[in-house]
């Protein structure tokens, strides 16, 4: 579905360091500064013996720390052939700018362990990933305090359980053991609401954009996201919760969905249910019978629509297909998913882009509240929902008592229904969405010099940093 490097031109790490270096050309801070800013603080390699089928086979690991001017830092773990450091480091990097631009205080850190996690058992996953949090732990790169992983690709709440498993049996008087890793499962201390939220991020910013009118008009997109035709690349938890939520609760056309197989497409609009459920029992979406199936997914990139959703791997729009992309509007869910070339010749076309350091951040927030949540060692309502129930439920005595008519039951039961921690993350994921989306529209008006909202979010992030960093010194 995509590839690490653009072929011919730069590599995901120099993409996230040119943008940086223009972002701080454009604010005009010193040189120390900018090395400070574009430096990764610190990088583990770690190579480890695992019993796989009788023999011992090697695996090699990396965690990166870009900055910890905020600690703990943050950032996912993934699983998968074509980890590398230098990945690792520019994901590390997105990570600190991402945190700073929907206000979460953390630095910025990212992991990988190189394996397919296809190849392997149940019972070999742990084993490997259990022995690759003890490595991290030993080393510092995994606490409560300082280092705190999440799901990334390849991997998820199974794998962040083994590890906080791993944490607390090393660390047995920890009493926040629970918050040393994030997406963990609901029953060993994850929030609700986490396995959704990289994918409610992307429609919640996808929503802003449409609430503004000037913003969507740049685009020659009217109206709200109804009706509106999506491609969407890559099934997987993100690209599945978009396109599930787009589809349901905002009634915009799922077109077509693009898979490591191939791609389905129907312009009346995809069952993404039924398709992830297809995919899920045949390991692909070939022989879907809610669509027409196209074997070279690469041209579906291509298709007529208005909003292209990648939501796999990083660099998959590139100088060789950039010309041909045919949205209005690109929403990265993906890390990096549109090159540093093909960014600047969609720039040129007119195509607006929602950056993926932006676009796909309601992972780490509500990674953040999960984080919160385990510290405070009590879920997010628990105190308040009977008390607002109770309320509601004053209110509507007073409203028929005073009219003499009887409140209808469908708002009867939404004003005596008391938030529970489902309501209460996805509002503080909407609303940290729509804050951070404002702040980067408003930086992109404010100066003739920025001209996209890629470069709005790092001025942005880096000005946040910046002050971060004199204040408490580099």
């Amino acid at each position: 579905m995509g590839q690490k490097h653009a072929v011919g031109g730069v590599s995901f790490r120099e993409s996230v360091d040119h943008m940086v270096d223009h972002a701080i050309d454009i604010m005009g801070l010193d040189d120390g500064l900018r090395e400070a800013m574009k430096a990764c603080h610190s990088v583990l390699q770690v190579s480890f013996p695992v019993e796989i089928d009788g023999r011992a086979e090697m695996f090699t690991g990396w965690r990166a720390t870009h900055s910890d001017h905020r600690l703990p830092v943050k950032g996912g773990i993934r699983y998968a052939t074509q980890v590398d450091q230098d990945e690792v480091e520019a994901l590390a990097a997105l990570m600190t700018y991402k945190c700073a631009i929907v206000d979460v205080p953390f630095g910025g850190s990212k992991g990988g362990l190189m394996l397919d996690p296809k190849r392997y058992t149940r019972d070999q996953l742990e084993a490997i990933t259990r022995r690759f949090a003890r490595e991290l732990i030993d080393k510092q790169y995994l606490s409560p305090a300082q280092n705190v992983p999440a799901p990334d690709m390849g991997t998820g709440p199974r794998e962040m359980g083994w590890m906080v498993d791993t944490y607390r049996r090393l660390f047995p008087n920890d009493i926040n053991y629970m918050g040393c890793v994030t997406g963990k499962p609901v029953e060993h201390g994850g929030v609700r609401g986490r396995n959704e939220a990289t994918g409610r991020g992307v429609q919640y910013a996808l929503r802003e954009f449409f609430r503004n009118e000037e913003e969507s008009d740049r685009a020659g997109l009217k109206g709200d996201l109804s009706g509106k035709r999506v491609i969407v690349q890559g099934l997987g938890n993100v690209g599945y919760h978009a396109a599930y939520f787009l589809s349901r609760e905002d009634h915009a056309l799922v077109t077509a969905v693009i898979e490591s197989d191939g791609a389905v497409i129907n312009e009346d609009g995809l069952d993404i249910d039924a398709l992830s459920n297809h995919k899920l029992a045949h390991g692909g979406v070939e022989g879907f019978q809610g669509g027409i199936f196209e074997p070279d997914g690469s041209k579906v990139l291509e298709l007529d629509c208005d909003i292209l959703i990648p939501a796999a791997l990083e660099g998959v729009i590139t100088t060789d297909n950039a010309a041909s992309i045919k949205a209005n509007l690109i929403a990265e869910a993906a890390n990096g998913p549109v090159t540093f070339e093909a960014d600047a010749m969609l720039q040129a076309r007119g195509v607006e882009i929602i950056p993926d350091a932006y676009c796909n951040a309601g992972g780490v927030i509500v990674s953040y509240f999960e984080w919160i949540r385990n510290l405070a060692h009590i879920r997010f309502g628990r105190l308040e929902k009977r008390f607002h129930e109770a309320r509601g439920q004053h209110i509507i005595s007073g409203i028929e008592m005073a009219s003499g008519a009887q409140v209808p039951d469908w708002i009867r039961d939404e004003l005596v229904r008391g938030a529970d921690e489902f309501d209460l993350v996805r509002s503080g994921l909407d609303d940290s969405m729509r804050l951070a989306f404002r702040e980067i529209m408003d930086k992109r008006r404010s100066n003739d010099a920025i001209k996209d909202y890629r470069m709005a979010a790092y001025v942005l992030a880096i000005e946040k940093i910046a002050r971060s960093y004199r204040d408490i010194g580099y």
